[in-house]
């Protein structure tokens, strides 16, 4: 009797040993293909900036004055003195160079005098041959001289009218040439005490959005002093891959988010034409498309949004209330198709799907896969075509 009592605890063992040893199976997260509704969204960061923003430089080189106003003082447009500016006087003259501008206007005094000297001279001679036409025009009525000697007083007259024009266009051409050599002196003797200031005005109401620059200094022609614009007029500015550009419209709905707000609405109003190389943070070349978004009206909070504040956009570029869905996670790629691993009888069966547009967590299922199949969310590395699953909640 204990032999048979042995015996059969060495088979129970080896049972028990047997049953440890197989496989157990695989515990994996299941999903089901369903028909629901899909939306494919693009989401990219991007930022806020006024509309209208208006950058206030320097007209000339010069001094500008401490500028006092600070980013978010309100202006009003050609009301608010944002910047007072001095232009810097003229380059004072050397000796040399001063001697040379005075030798300049001496002459040109000159040449001014003789001007006014030919025009005096062009004038007595009109005078003259104008009476001498006229003496002669008399005697030609009553029959004393020839026709042909009054033509020679008429023909003296009309050449002594032009020849006064050109005296008087050459007092003027000597006067404007004294004008530009006194000029020329003028510069040596002027100091800054008599420049004068220019108010630069605000072109738009709004507010301060930078401050190039606060303390005084001089500055050159162009340089940028202050920054205004109306911050209550805001669109929102973000790039996209070129590829994902090309599924945008105008008029597209658009959610913003990521802000430390409650989600805004906007509308895509334009894409760029032109696109933009830019390298991502893996250091990849990626051709890039600045979208530019408008907020709707009429929303709280959106007044707490100001100048280049970081936003998170997301545009609906396709949507249908009725598709066949599959998880995003149970995807794989199989060389250039994709693939899953749907449950059959409690194993794991790998299939070649067809998948058309693929959203945020679910994609549209072509081919490959019907209502109500169960498929693996997130396949182990390891698992094999046929191996046993079972649900990791079972």
């Amino acid at each position: 009797m204990k032999k048979y009592i042995g015996f059969g605890a060495l088979a129970l063992l080896i049972a028990l040993a047997v049953v440890a040893s197989r496989p157990q199976p695989t515990e994996v997260e299941l999903s089901e293909v369903n028909r629901a509704a899909l939306s494919v969204v693009l989401e990219e960061e991007g930022e806020t900036r006024v509309r209208d923003r208006f950058e206030v430089s320097a007209p000339v080189s010069g001094r500008v004055l401490r500028i006092l106003l600070e980013p978010g003082d309100p202006v009003i447009a050609g009301e608010t003195v944002l910047a007072r500016f001095s232009p810097a006087s003229p380059v004072l003259l050397d000796a040399r160079s001063k001697a040379e501008a005075g030798a300049a206007v001496r002459a040109a005094e000159s040449a001014l005098g003789r001007a006014r000297a030919d025009s005096k001279r062009a004038s007595s001679q009109l005078e003259f041959s104008s009476s001498e036409r006229e003496r002669y025009q008399r005697l030609q009525r009553e029959g004393v001289v020839a026709s042909e000697d009054f033509d020679r007083a008429a023909l003296a007259f009309d050449t002594n009218t032009e020849a006064l024009r050109g005296a008087e266009f050459a007092v003027a051409a000597a006067h404007g040439e004294l004008q530009v050599a006194q000029a020329r002196l003028l510069q040596g003797s002027v100091n800054s005490s008599g420049s004068v200031a220019i108010d630069l005005y605000s072109p738009v109401d709004g507010v301060v959005l930078r401050r190039l620059r606060e303390s005084e200094a001089v500055v050159g022609p162009g340089e940028l002093l202050i920054e205004v614009g109306d911050p209550s007029s805001l669109e929102i500015v973000a790039d996209f891959l070129s590829s994902d550009a090309v599924q945008m419209r105008a008029g597209q709905t658009t959610i913003i988010d990521g802000w430390g707000g409650d989600s805004l609405t906007a509308t895509v109003r334009r894409i760029e034409p032109s696109g933009f190389t830019k390298i991502s943070a893996l250091g990849v070349e990626e051709q890039r498309v600045n979208v530019i978004v408008d907020l709707d009206p009429g929303q709280a909070g959106a007044g707490q949004l100001g100048d280049n504040f970081r936003v998170e956009v997301s545009v609906e570029v396709w949507q249908s209330d009725d598709e066949l869905t599959i998880d995003n996670g149970a995807l794989f790629r199989r060389g250039a198709s994709w693939a899953v691993f749907f449950v059959e009888d409690g194993r794991a069966v790998e299939r070649e799907v067809q998948i058309e547009r693929r959203g945020s967590r679910r994609s549209q299922v072509i081919d490959g896969l019907a209502a109500g199949d169960t498929v693996i969310v997130y396949p182990p590395s390891g698992l094999e075509n046929g191996a046993a699953v079972r649900a990791a909640d079972a």
